[in-house]
């Protein structure tokens, strides 16, 4: 079998695999009392993984550079990134629900990728002078590896909104403990307040701090299992947004290295720079308000929700409604 056509073999596949993958998480979801679903959703997450590395280094060895000059490419590494992160994400977590919302993203863009773009888009094709740097591997991957990272805290953020059914739940404490991640032990107590229809939820800690989860009379419906997965979603997400935010800095820093390099200038307000720079500010006010602030639960929430639309925004929708120096290989 050639190149080309593993390739075509390589990425239907990775389609498909991630597609059961979210049929996998989906039921587990549906059907708590079957465990073994997640188990084997983890199972095809992991093997997308695999399908998609294998993917890109096939593409690598045919065209002789780095895979990630041209809209395919560049999805399926996007796709490759968020799968990486889902991993990581479940591992922390545990909780078939990681992969119920991230799952989706990377069937989608595999989907994309492989259905969607023509034929002409999917090949390999020499690299225009600009792009014949070896800052294209520093520069490309880690802007893809921080929007995986971004976007995968970002969904987390969407499902903590939709799991507290837009009551106002906020939490109280530290984000992350001193022993890693905290499992959760509920123990229910009153508030002697002058408000006898308020109640808190007090959360111990593994690692020995508290969090509160404070509800107000309309937050009262929330069980404490669906307090406790809140938790875990806001946590996680803040750990994502965490470690995705210093690699679009870098990512940005390279980026700004190689346009000199390139084009004689640090920063051109191309658009995707200025995009860039606002996901880098909307980011940088998320973490803001969660470290300086304090912010905890719904607030930070919604502020990574907005991320999430800002992130896509940056990737493709500058490509589609506009064309500037990062054009090429795309739709322009």
């Amino acid at each position: 079998m050639d190149l080309i056509a593993l390739q075509g073999w390589l990425d239907n596949a990775s389609f498909a695999v991630l597609f059961m993958a979210m049929l996998l998480y989906w039921c587990g979801v549906a059907f708590p009392q079957a465990a073994l679903l997640p188990s084997l959703g983890t199972g095809a997450m992991a093997v997308g993984n695999l399908t998609i590395a294998a993917l890109l280094g096939a593409r690598w060895l045919e065209g002789g550079y780095f895979p990630m000059s041209n809209l395919y490419e560049s999805l399926f590494a996007l796709a490759w990134g968020i799968t990486a992160m889902h991993l990581v994400a479940e591992r922390m977590s545990r909780s078939a629900l990681v992969g119920a919302v991230t799952a989706p993203i990377a069937m989608a863009i595999a989907a994309f990728a492989t259905l969607t773009l023509p034929g002409t888009m999917q090949g390999s094709e020499p690299l225009v002078p600009a792009l014949k740097s070896n800052w294209l591997m520093m520069h490309v991957s880690v802007m893809l590896l921080s929007y995986a990272a971004l976007l995968v805290g970002s969904l987390l953020a969407i499902a903590f909104l939709i799991v507290t059914q837009g009551q106002a739940v906020e939490l109280k404490g530290s984000s992350v403990g001193t022993g890693g991640f905290r499992n959760v032990k509920l123990h229910r107590a009153e508030t002697q307040s002058a408000h006898a229809d308020a109640a808190s939820q007090v959360l111990t800690l593994s690692s020995g701090g508290a969090a509160i989860l404070e509800k107000t009379a309309a937050a009262v419906k929330l069980s404490p299992q669906r307090l406790t997965l809140a938790d875990t979603l806001d946590n996680i997400s803040y750990r994502m947004i965490g470690l995705g935010f210093p690699l679009l800095t870098i990512g940005i820093i390279a980026g700004a290295v190689w346009a000199n390099e390139a084009w004689g200038s640090y920063w051109s307000w191309d658009p995707k720079e200025t995009w860039a720079l606002i996901t880098w500010l909307v980011f940088a006010a998320y973490l803001h308000a969660r470290i300086t602030k304090g912010w905890q639960g719904r607030r930070p929430a919604i502020l990574a929700a907005t991320g999430f639309v800002v992130v896509w925004v940056c990737y493709l929708g500058v490509n589609i409604l506009g064309k500037g120096l990062h054009s090429y290989g795309w739709f322009f």
